[in-house]
């Protein structure tokens, strides 16, 4: 009898598995088979970073259909192939896709409750409330702080250098974002440029690490949201979570009895906690909770920790290949600090061949390499019968888009004059997002833009780069990283420039 009853199940699981497998052949939109339980997020073999499986399916699958079909777990993902498709997906019907469709647990885990992950009118408001932080002014009221560490900045790699001139720039470029990030966001001398062992570096690698069973877990959580919400499944570590949280209250406990003003976000959060307004505006966006200005605190900090250091990390590494790059680089830094009568905030900003420079960079390695929104309502696609049903998830494929020759021929050549006004103006729409797209674009691109500059500028001007014994070139992506992160670090030959 028992017997029986196990067999009719396994059946009937088998059954509905094929069923599940089947969805996009029943639509008639091409696919990558499946495999199960997986479906399609862990390849046979050898273990690679998500952007080089879903380019691998891009490349299988465009020309065929303006989506193609992939499965997260027995779940069906629309994978984007097609520009028009991805403006309506990010723009045109943005109504049907607000959502990240990432997971947040406010209840159990109040710092995933953070603007990249909220969704509907939660999200709405919450970027209302905060987008005037990160306006020009106060972006230009924090651009002295930025630099100001990156001048100790300066120090630091010199010292390293009369030691070994080989350095591990990936490393010590993440001790310049945590100082920055832990200035401007916390108000707090992190000193990890001093100190590389310090806890916010600890705690922002603890993040973007990526052990074999947190990958699981994260792609568990993000495709049964609901039941991991029932099973009160936290995405945060307890330890990360509880040190952001002490660190902000420390913070504003010690601002509010010592009557601390400081130029940073910290303070921007505080007058929204405290007035629900900005000093200087009359526009009333409503108050922050406690919770939430430590979930937009740490998010920030991570926004700011990785993927600033990642891409100065890969600038860096292109500009030592190429030593003409590297030299019209330098002169377009030292012109505008000479134009400028000074390393500021107005010479940054006329840094346009840098800017150039970075955006290559951008482009060859994404910070974030693929890009998910999920249809909040259902959703009929434009010139198709296909309707994605309320939940279902696209993908769009940032790193494969980047390295479609199509848009950018020879796309594995590193060349800044892509990004000149004439050539960007010759490029389709959408072939360039590192940041995102339409309403939801990251709301501190311009912030990781200015301390990206601010960083590679400082280092420019004062140091010559070069490949070194323990360079690898081609550069390998770790699999290890939510964010594209060179393997084995990013070993360089720094020398001094003489004045």
């Amino acid at each position: 009898m028992w017997i029986y009853l196990l067999i009719a199940v396994i059946t009937l699981s088998v059954l509905l598995v094929r069923r599940k497998y089947s969805f996009w052949e029943r639509h008639g939109v091409p696919y990558i088979r499946p495999t199960f339980p997986f479906g399609n997020i862990r390849p046979a073999g050898k273990r690679v970073h998500s952007s080089q499986l879903m380019t691998r399916y891009y490349r299988e699958l465009k020309g065929k259909h303006q989506f193609g079909g992939i499965f997260f777990f027995t779940n069906p993902v629309a994978l984007a192939l097609d520009l028009e498709f991805i403006k309506d997906v990010l723009v045109r019907d943005f109504q049907y896709f607000h959502d990240r469709g990432m997971y947040y647990n406010e209840r159990d885990d109040p710092i995933s409750g953070h603007l990249f992950n909220l969704e509907g009118t939660q999200w709405t408001n919450l970027r209302k409330k905060l987008l005037p932080t990160f306006s020009s002014g106060k972006l230009k009221m924090m651009s002295p702080t930025i630099i100001s560490v990156a001048e100790r900045f300066q120090e630091c790699l010199e010292k390293c250098i009369a030691v070994d001139a080989e350095i591990e720039m990936k490393d010590l470029l993440a001790r310049f974002t945590t100082d920055v990030i832990g200035t401007c966001a916390f108000g707090i001398d992190c000193n990890s440029l001093n100190d590389p062992d310090v806890e916010f570096r600890k705690m922002g690698n603890k993040m973007f690490e990526l052990p074999s069973g947190r990958i699981f877990k994260f792609f568990f959580i993000s495709t049964f949201k609901n039941l991991a919400r029932k099973a009160r499944m936290k995405s945060v570590p307890e330890d990360v979570s509880e040190f952001f949280f002490n660190v902000v209250r420390e913070t504003i406990d010690y601002r509010e009895k010592s009557h601390v003003q400081r130029n940073d976000f910290m303070n921007l959060l505080m007058q929204l906690m405290e007035k629900g307004e900005l000093e200087g505006s009359d526009e009333k966006v409503g108050t922050l909770s406690m919770n939430e200005v430590v979930a937009q605190a740490f998010v920030f900090f991570l926004g700011g920790f990785e993927t600033s250091s990642t891409t100065m990390s890969y600038c860096l590494y292109e500009l030592s290949l190429y030593e003409d790059i590297q030299e019209r680089a330098r002169e377009c830094v030292q012109s505008a600090i000479t134009k400028h009568g000074g390393f500021n905030y107005d010479a940054v900003m006329d840094m346009d061949y840098l800017e150039q420079c970075i955006n290559e960079s951008l482009r060859k390695y994404p910070p974030g390499a693929n890009l998910v929104r999920c249809a909040t309502k259902d959703y009929h696609v434009r010139n198709s019968s296909m309707v994605f049903k309320k939940g279902m998830s696209v993908m769009v494929p940032i790193y494969a888009i980047h390295h479609d020759a199509e848009y950018y021929p020879d796309p594995e050549r590193y060349d800044p004059d892509r990004f000149s006004a004439e050539e960007v103006s010759k490029r389709p729409p959408f072939t360039f997002m590192p940041f995102g797209e339409g309403p939801r674009i990251c709301i501190a691109a311009r912030f990781g833009m200015m301390e990206s500059k601010i960083g590679l500028a400082a280092l420019l001007m004062n140091f010559k780069f070069s490949k070194c014994s323990k360079s690898i070139v081609p550069l390998v992506i770790s699999n290890k990283h939510f964010v594209l992160t060179p393997a084995g670090g990013l070993w360089l030959k720094v020398e001094k420039l003489q004045k």
